[in-house]
């Protein structure tokens, strides 16, 4: 239930709502709007009487909210919710935001090589696997803390923000003192213990749609770490499974102007994921600009070939740069800008540190994971500024 207030109420109408709602047994949360304050009321089961409510100074009226998913609802507020970042960057709004980075960070020589490279291209947050959950145990499960300390220290480097990965509630905690966003990945959609935790650390979360999960699904996921007083909430379109096999997943770029429709969470896409090949990237990425997403996440490997996870979705860092002029064009056709950083600072490409890299313990071999990994090459990269469009 939503409880509207005047647009000349006081602080003094406001707080007796709050103090109403509590004495109902109920919890009450503030809601500033730009034209008014809404007050929501928490933990209702629908049957509260708002003759009490309705009757009160500066009470403008009782919304009652339907749908299952209360807090993360348009009709709990209806202005964009937009999250920013400490390096500026939104999401949400007018300004489209895009993510970059490798499936996993490998060594420091890798997570700086790309991180300057994607930094030149206009990504304003790196995006890199600390700790890896993978289909296979005898996967590369990652560089743990290590590769916390990495993405740090390319953060200090290029001032891009990380998002990382949090796998269980044991890890969180850890993840969360170095990254800007934590993500919780479409395995761990679902895991509430987990989805609780990343709502009262109270940082950014960028939640992925399970592999299996409807839109009312990843709402009501969405709906924990709202609950917990965490409204910093970033969803994320990574495609569905298909009963098509000629790509990893099934992009649903139809749940982006839905959820925007539902919901006032930002909403980004990860054609990567999406895809699972590396040439059907950069035309998916078009398509959910064109959509209307309010950011992307791209995998980006310096080299795909050696990747020790997702190599064959991995795009090379030129046609990342290529991707990012496509973009661009197609943003300012529809009336919103593609987020980029000030100039440079922190440590030149030249000063990147040989790698150090655990991947000769994993052979290449074992990063493929998606249809087609070994028959896709490197096709050349356009030189002009004009949007092309490849098949």
């Amino acid at each position: 239930m939503l409880v509207v207030m005047k647009h000349n109420a006081s602080d003094d109408d406001i707080l007796a709502v709050v103090e109403v709602i509590k004495d109902l047994g109920y919890d009450a949360r503030p809601i500033p709007g730009g034209q008014r304050t809404a007050v929501g009321l928490i933990g209702n089961d629908g049957r509260v009487d708002s003759a009490r409510l309705e009757g009160m100074p500066g009470v403008l009226e009782v919304i009652a909210v339907t749908q299952p998913y209360k807090q993360v609802s348009r009709e709990w507020r209806e202005e964009d919710t937009i999250v920013t970042l400490a390096n500026g960057t939104t999401f949400g709004g007018s300004d489209i935001a895009v993510m970059a980075g490798p499936c996993a960070v490998e060594g420091e020589g890798q997570i700086l090589d790309v991180a300057h490279r994607l930094r030149e291209s206009g990504a304003t947050v790196l995006r890199g696997g600390a700790f890896k959950p993978r289909t296979s145990p005898y996967s590369f499960q990652g560089m743990g803390v290590e590769g916390l300390e990495l993405l740090a220290l390319a953060r200090d480097a290029t001032g891009m923000a990380i998002v990382t990965e949090a796998v269980d509630p044991e890890t969180i905690d850890l993840v969360a003192e170095y990254a800007d966003i934590i993500q919780i990945g479409a395995r761990n959609m679902q895991n509430y213990v987990l989805l609780r935790r990343a709502g009262r650390l109270g940082k950014p979360v960028l939640l992925k749609r399970g592999m299996s999960a409807t839109i009312d699904e990843l709402l009501l996921a969405a709906e924990y770490i709202l609950a917990e007083g965490n409204e910093q909430v970033i969803l994320c379109e990574r495609g569905v499974r298909s009963f098509d096999t000629h790509t990893r997943n099934l992009l649903d770029l139809t749940a982006i102007p839905v959820v925007q429709a539902l919901s006032h969470l930002p909403i980004v896409a990860d054609p990567s994921h999406g895809t699972g090949i590396r040439a059907k990237v950069i035309p998916m990425a078009r398509a959910a600009v064109a959509a209307g997403a309010d950011g992307l996440i791209v995998e980006v490997h310096p080299d795909p070939p050696r990747a020790m996870s997702d190599g064959a979705q991995s795009l090379y860092p030129d046609q990342f740069g290529e991707l990012m002029t496509q973009i661009k064009v197609i943003a300012t056709a529809i009336g919103r800008t593609v987020l980029g950083l000030p100039a440079a600072i922190g440590v030149s490409a030249a000063q990147i540190p040989a790698d150090r890299s655990p991947r000769a313990e994993f052979p290449a071999s074992a990063s493929v994971e998606s249809p087609g990994d070994l028959q896709q090459t490197r096709p050349p990269t356009s030189t002009s500024g004009a949007l092309q469009l490849s098949p």
